[in-house]
């Protein structure tokens, strides 16, 4: 998320299970027959744990940066939060009703909604 008042730049890019549960508790698969042990059913979207994060700061106006466009819960979630804008690095395809919905529910609210296009193919980070 990022904030006009201090430039903070905050990028959503973790998904993961509930704050006090072990990644060894719940399953990660997505390819199970059994619903309930599919990972979808548990995981916190990376765009919502990056809304509940930065919560303890104003949002509303910023944008959050997502690796891909998001679902339509999450857009639920960033619309609610009163951010203006989502630029995502992986497009997600047409005719997938929850990124289909979520694409209308952005449109009808007036949230710019951007794929970004990178100027270099990759970008190095060392911390130290």
């Amino acid at each position: 998320l990022q904030t006009r008042k201090d430039l903070l730049i905050f990028i959503a890019d973790i998904s993961g299970f509930p704050v006090g549960i072990s990644d060894d508790d719940l399953p990660w698969t997505k390819g199970s027959i059994n619903l309930d042990e599919n990972k979808h059913a548990y995981v916190v979207h990376a765009e919502v744990n990056a809304i509940i994060n930065k919560s303890m700061n104003n949002i509303e106006g910023c944008t959050i940066y997502t690796t891909m466009l998001p679902c339509n819960e999450c857009a639920k979630i960033i619309i609610q939060s009163r951010l203006t804008e989502v630029v995502f690095l992986h497009d997600r395809p047409v005719g997938n009703w929850q990124y289909d919905a979520a694409r209308r529910m952005f449109s009808l609210a007036g949230v710019k909604c951007r794929q970004f296009k990178a100027s270099v193919d990759s970008i190095t980070i060392t911390l130290s």
